[in-house]
């Protein structure tokens, strides 16, 4: 895959899979001692040396340990990452929360977003060909330790103001033809302070109107169970908008 040896996709596989669940900088000690890698820490340091020189980690400055740069959680998300299918019960869940107000098209858009930033502790934003935008899930955000930062938080808040932005983002989806569309770090948002930023979007569409929905949040949120829940939301508000005509 790419230019990684399977060694290297083996322990950038564990650094994300540690950093996702703490947010703390690795070190190669760690590594040997929760992950079976078979090599020893020496070998771990030498490899995350030249993963490092790839651009697939990042050297924290108060820290002798290494993060995932957004390199490397596209890499996780478009060669190593399981999606974690949903239950039918997690389904169920999904349609029955916002059936009741599936033939209003903007109490249906408020009750997705509250929905979806509830069942994935994260900030979620709809919007929408018509101009709506809806978000919820603010202080989702701000227990996080990421947005603690002033200056980030001060930054992706005002982008819930930018009409422009999510305009942009529905044409790009549009254009691309993905199922999901994400943002990671400085790369995709082509912004330094949105570095430990992440976001997933999926379109939806009906009749007469389309749009967007998806979450925003931490670059190190579990992509393999948000994505699942990301996509089978905007199907289902499709499903539910072309049966209203909208």
């Amino acid at each position: 895959m790419e230019d990684l040896t399977q060694r290297q996709i083996d322990i950038l596989n564990a650094i994300i899979k540690e950093y996702t669940e703490n947010g703390e900088p690795i070190s190669s000690s760690i590594l040997e001692k929760k992950y079976k890698l078979g090599v020893s820490p020496a070998t771990i340091r030498n490899e995350m040396v030249e993963l490092a020189k790839k651009g697939y980690l990042k050297k924290e400055y108060f820290s002798s340990g290494r993060i995932p740069s957004a390199k490397a959680f596209r890499f996780y998300i478009q060669n190593l990452m399981k999606e974690r299918e949903l239950s039918t019960l997690d389904e169920v869940a999904y349609k029955n929360s916002i059936w009741d107000q599936r033939s209003k098209f903007h109490r249906l858009l408020i009750q997705a977003t509250k929905v979806l930033s509830k069942r994935t502790a994260l900030l979620s934003v709809a919007f929408s060909n018509q101009g709506d935008l809806f978000y919820s899930g603010v202080a989702n955000l701000l227990s996080q330790d990421e947005f603690t930062d002033y200056e980030l938080s001060r930054h992706l808040f005002s982008l819930l103001d930018e009409t422009s932005f999510w305009e942009k983002m529905i044409n790009e989806i549009e254009k691309r033809a993905e199922e999901v569309y994400y943002l990671l770090g400085e790369e995709d948002f082509r912004d330094p302070t949105f570095e430990e930023c992440a976001s997933v979007f999926s379109e939806f569409q009906g009749k007469e109107v389309r749009g967007i929905i998806g979450v925003l949040g931490s670059k190190r949120m579990p992509y393999e169970v948000i994505i699942p829940q990301i996509k089978y939301f905007s199907h289902l508000l499709s499903q539910i908008l072309t049966e209203q005509g909208m």
